[in-house]
C-alpha cells in the first residue's frame, strides 16, 4: 500500500541467546489452527469497556485470555479463524479527531497480539497489519465503528505455512516465541500520528474532493496496451526496479513527493511565463501561445495497493488532466486476480513488511532487505563486494560514510550476540550487585 516500513526486521534465523529473556511461562500470543482459546480465565488479559472518545463509542470488542489450551478439532471456520494472515487498508475521510483514535487503537492491537503499522492522519487512515484472522477482523470492525472510517479498501495477503509455523514458534531456532525469522512480530505494533496518511506534501490535495476513475484488474491490460494511454508507475525508484507493467514510464522518483516536480516536468502543459513574456500580448503572440499548449493524454496510473494513486490522480485532475484513470486496488489485487498466464506484470512487487516481495497470488518473491537502506537485493546483488549482512548492498555502499558503517557493524554485532540491538538490558535498568551498591555508598559519603 503506502510507502509505510512496518517492522524492523532480518532474515537472518533467531539467536539463541534472545531465548532467556522470554519467559518460558510466555503464551504462544497467535494459536495454531489445532488451538482454541481455554475456557479458564484465570489470566485473562484486560479488554475495553464502553467509553466515550469525542462522542465515539467504543465497545467492548474484545476480552481474550492468554492461556490456550490444545483440542482435538473445532470445524473448518474455527480453523479458518485461527490461520494467521496479512491485511494493508486505507480510507481517505475527514478525520479532524484522529489523535484520539490512537491509544484505544493500539491498546485493542496490543490485546489481540496484531502486529504492524497503522498511520492516522486528518485525512484518514492507512495500515497493515498480521494476526489471526478473527483477531485482525476484530480490529478492522473496531476501526469501522467509527462511520467515517466505514468502507475501508483492503487487500489480504496469505501466509503460507512454513512462515505460519516459525511465527508460532514451532521451529528448533524459535522454540518459545516467533522469532526474528518470523513473517511479522507478533509483539509489536506502531500506531502513528502524522499529517498525511500518504505524503505528498501536499495536504490540499484531497481524494475526498475528486478522485480518478477505478479500473479493475480485469479491465486494466485492455487500458494500458491502448497506445493512446501513458502509463505511470506512481512508486519510487527502488520499487520499479524489482518489477512493473510492461511500457509503464518510471517517473525515477526517490520519494512521493517528487511527484508533483516530475509532471510539471515531463507534461509542461503550458508555455513559462518567461516564454510568454517574450513573446508580448499581441493577439497574434497570444494565438502562438494557445496553439503550443499541450492537451493532457489519458493516463493509467498504479501502485502497490492504491492509496498513491487515489492522491496522485487528485493532483493530476487540479492540474488539467481530463482522463485519470488508476488500478483498483494496485499491484497487489492485480496479482491476486489475474492469472499470470494473462498477467502483464513483469518482475516481483516490493512490499512493506517481511516478505520484501510477492509474486502471482501474492506467494513470498526471492528478494530480502538491505538494512544499511531499507531497499530490496538480489541473490546477485549479495554476491557482490558492496554486500555486507546488515551494513551495506551495492545500491548503498557509495552513499555510506565509513562512521555510518561501523554503526552498523556494532548493531549486528550485538544481536548476533544477544539477539536483540543493544543487548539483554536494552530499555532497563542494570541490576544492582553488591559490588555497585558498595561504590554507590562510598559515593554517598564522599559527597555528605
Amino acid at each position: 500500500m503506502h510507502s509505510l516500513p512496518l517492522l524492523s526486521c532480518r532474515h537472518g534465523r533467531t539467536h539463541l541467546p534472545i531465548l532467556h529473556l522470554l519467559s518460558s511461562s510466555s503464551p504462544n500470543p497467535n494459536p495454531s489452527p489445532t488451538m482454541t482459546p481455554a475456557t479458564s480465565s484465570s489470566n485473562p488479559l484486560p479488554s475495553f469497556s464502553n467509553q466515550q472518545i469525542n462522542g465515539l463509542k467504543f465497545s467492548s470488542l474484545c476480552s481474550v485470555s492468554n492461556t490456550f489450551t490444545v483440542s482435538g478439532g473445532g470445524g473448518d471456520e474455527e480453523m479458518e479463524m485461527n490461520k494467521l494472515v496479512v491485511v494493508s487498508f486505507y480510507k481517505f475521510a475527514d478525520f479532524y479527531d484522529y489523535v484520539d483514535f490512537r491509544k484505544p487503537l493500539k491498546d485493542l492491537c496490543e490485546q489481540l497480539y496484531i502486529s504492524g503499522g497503522i498511520i492516522l492522519a486528518p485525512e484518514g487512515i492507512n495500515g497493515s497489519i498480521c494476526g489471526i484472522r478473527k483477531s485482525v477482523e476484530k480490529v478492522l470492525d473496531f476501526i469501522q465503528s467509527d462511520d467515517r472510517l466505514k468502507g475501508l479498501r483492503r487487500i489480504e495477503s496469505p501466509v503460507t505455512p512454513e512462515e505460519e509455523a516459525i511465527h508460532h514458534g514451532h521451529t528448533s531456532s524459535s522454540p518459545l516465541a516467533a522469532g526474528e525469522d518470523a513473517p511479522f512480530r507478533w509483539d509489536h505494533v506502531r500506531v502513528k500520528l502524522k499529517k498525511e496518511i500518504v505524503s505528498l506534501g501536499m495536504p490540499s490535495v484531497s481524494p475526498n474532493e475528486r478522485v480518478g476513475k477505478y479500473v479493475s484488474p480485469k479491465e486494466w491490460n485492455t487500458l494500458i496496451t491502448d497506445p493512446d494511454t501513458v502509463v505511470i508507475d506512481v512508486r519510487n525508484d527502488y520499487e520499479i526496479r524489482i518489477g512493473k507493467f510492461k511500457g509503464a514510464v518510471d517517473p525515477r522518483t526517490t520519494a512521493f513527493r517528487e511527484f508533483p516536480s516530475w509532471v510539471d516536468d515531463e507534461f509542461q502543459l503550458s508555455p513559462s511565463d518567461a516564454q510568454v513574456e517574450c513573446r508580448g500580448s499581441s493577439e497574434e503572440a497570444e494565438k502562438q501561445i494557445e496553439e503550443e499548449r499541450k492537451s493532457p493524454p489519458r493516463v493509467a496510473m498504479y501502485c502497490t495497493g492504491g492509496i498513491r494513486c487515489e492522491k496522485a490522480s487528485s493532483f493530476l485532475l487540479g492540474k488539467g488532466f481530463k482522463e485519470v484513470y488508476h488500478l483498483k486496488g494496485g499491484i497487489l489485487k492485480y496479482l491476486e486476480e489475474v492469472p499470470k498466464n494473462e498477467s502483464l506484470w513483469e518482475g516481483e512487487c516490493f512490499v512493506f513488511d517481511k516478505r520484501v516481495s510477492v509474486q502471482h497470488g501474492l506467494v513470498p518473491g526471492n528478494f530480502k532487505l538491505c538494512y544499511g537502506c531499507k531497499k530490496p537485493v538480489s541473490d546477485a546483488d549479495m554476491e557482490s563486494p558492496e554486500w555486507e549482512y546488515g551494513v551495506t548492498c551495492p545500491y548503498c555502499y557509495s552513499s555510506k560514510s565509513e562512521e555510518e558503517k561501523e554503526r552498523a557493524r556494532a548493531r549486528q554485532r550485538q544481536f548476533e550476540e544477544w539477539g536483540v540491538i543493544g543487548g539483554p538490558d536494552k530499555g532497563r535498568r542494570p541490576a544492582k550487585t553488591a559490588d555497585t551498591k558498595n561504590a554507590g555508598d562510598a559515593q554517598m559519603s564522599r559527597s555528605v
